[in-house]
């Protein structure tokens, strides 16, 4: 269970790489990447970084490649910044978050959708009555008035 200082870890890990990515990382296959989140496990041993990248497919695998290649300068740097008694390995991982977001605002544009056919079609309707309680009959009516 990964603890508060876990946390903090991961967050300068997060800004440092970042950082490093942003100055120092010269790669020209380097896309627009965005670091989204770093997850340390409990013995702070190993970060896997999750990142995003603007463009097209080619553009993925390339700032996929550019980052492999960049993973020992980036550990260089955080082991540097962190003043850590063992750096954590770094393994980078295309986060999915975008794809599955753009996902479900599509669900939620056809929800919408059929939301309003539904109102649009119920805007004339009429109720329709209790479908589980039987109609009364005139004639118990009228014995009603009879008893009267």
């Amino acid at each position: 269970m990964p603890g508060h200082r876990n946390h903090q870890l991961a967050d300068r890990i997060k800004a440092i790489v970042a950082e490093m990515l942003e100055r120092r990382v010269k790669d020209p296959r380097l896309g627009f990447v965005t670091i989204t989140d770093v997850r340390l496990t409990g013995d702070n041993q190993h970060a896997s970084i999750f990142y995003t990248v603007l463009g097209d497919q080619r553009a993925i695998e390339d700032t996929g490649a550019a980052l492999s290649s960049a993973t020992g300068l980036l550990r260089k740097e955080v082991g540097h910044q962190l003043s850590l008694r063992h750096t954590p390995s770094l393994e980078f991982f295309l986060d999915a978050v975008p794809e599955t977001a753009q996902q479900i605002e599509e669900l939620l544009a056809k929800a919408r959708a059929a939301d309003e056919e539904v109102a649009s079609r119920a805007a004339g309707a009429e109720y329709a009555g209790d479908p589980y309680r039987a109609p009364r009959d005139d004639e118990d009516d009228e014995g009603q008035d009879e008893s009267r």
